[in-house]
């Protein structure tokens, strides 16, 4: 069985390209097929595998300004010649589930949202752009086209699968379409429970503003409770500027997988406050035997059991999450029964589940 894997791109380390480093674990003669990619990226996660870009990986400041051709993605995309596999398995959140394949060849869709700046976040999307209205305007023109094509993208694929029950109803809502849900999976035996408690809350991820970090910050200010973010992005700065006057929040940039999973494992707790697809960081917080407070909407509500894994809070807003903090008592928690949960989202268990869909769904085996 001759398999293909095709992902957005490879200009980050996030949730999505964790799960394709697992498909490509599961299939390791499969070339991956991507819009554009990183050198650091590929040589850190993806050493020794076939990639293949698109033309905007050719396109002058088309890996580091790669958004510049938002409007030629589909294009991109639908230039991949896939005649040749039996199977493709694409893994997006936006354009890679458009590829033409043939009648015969099999493509299943494992779907980390239907692309939230066309669909479910797309007014909020344009709001937060910093552009004069005028230019808003044509991008607003600009996502309308590319909303019609993933729609018909969307038509393609034979089979969906969502990464929780959020995505599964936007995917019906938006798709019309049915899926069956299949968890992300952590590295399990990358997390520990260490012996040592810190004396801070932590967040941490691509510091943008739909990531609300900002609310954080206004709930630790004026707090004797210290606070740690790991991450960098464009946000950065004014995250910065918010909380200069704030001796108890720190921010540590980009760190290490190493550090990061230390910051885990010896945090009070890990906080995270914006409405996840599914939440990767909750489930490797808990793997370190670490409650998670969070938002309750969204993936969060499908992992994180009050008052056992951690706590959820009601609404997006400073006020709700900083009562949580205030009444939050890191010692009722049991960090091996924290840890036992997480690890029902292990490697192992997506890989079989991952397997078992693909033989349902088609007549081909793995030879």
């Amino acid at each position: 069985m001759k398999v293909a894997l095709v992902h957005d791109h490879l200009a980050q380390q996030g949730g999505a390209e964790k799960v394709l480093e697992v498909l490509a674990e599961m299939y390791p003669d499969a070339p991956i097929y991507v819009l554009l990619y990183k050198k650091e990226v590929v040589e850190k996660y993806f050493k020794n595998r076939t990639i293949l870009a698109s033309i905007i990986q050719k396109l002058p400041w088309g890996v580091k300004r790669y958004r510049w051709y938002l409007a030629l993605m589909p294009m991109a995309v639908e230039f991949f010649d896939l005649s040749d596999y039996d199977l493709v398995i694409s893994d997006t959140s936006s354009f890679a589930k458009g590829v033409i394949t043939k009648p015969e060849t099999v493509h299943i869709c494992y779907c980390h949202t239907p692309t939230r700046y066309l669909w479910s976040d797309t007014h909020q999307y344009i709001a937060e752009l910093k552009y004069n209205k005028y230019f808003k305007k044509i991008i607003s023109l600009v996502l309308n086209y590319i909303r019609i094509w993933d729609k018909l993208a969307a038509d393609r694929v034979d089979y969906f699968i969502a990464n929780s029950e959020t995505v599964q109803k936007r995917i019906k809502k938006y798709y019309k379409r049915d899926s069956e849900i299949i968890y992300p999976s952590i590295e399990e035996e990358k997390f520990y429970i260490s012996n040592k408690q810190g004396d801070y809350f932590l967040a941490g991820c691509r510091l943008v503003p739909y990531k609300r970090i900002d609310i954080i910050i206004e709930a630790f200010r004026g707090s004797d409770k210290k606070l740690k973010i790991f991450g960098d992005g464009l946000g950065q700065d004014d995250l910065k500027a918010m909380a200069k006057d704030c001796d108890n929040i720190e921010f540590l940039g980009r760190v290490s997988d190493d550090e990061r999973n230390k910051l885990f494992s010896e945090c009070q707790a890990y906080i995270n406050p914006q409405k996840e697809d599914f939440g990767i960081t909750i489930v490797e917080a808990m793997a370190s035997g670490r409650p998670v407070i969070a938002l309750g909407q969204g993936g969060a509500t499908e992992t994180v059991i009050p008052g056992e894994t951690g706590e959820l809070f009601e609404n997006e807003t400073v006020e709700d999450l900083k009562k949580v903090i205030q009444d939050f008592d890191t010692s009722k928690y049991n960090p091996e029964k924290i840890r036992e949960h997480a690890l029902k989202f292990s490697k192992d268990n997506f890989k079989k589940q991952i397997r078992e869909f693909v033989e349902r769904k088609t007549n081909l085996s793995e030879d």
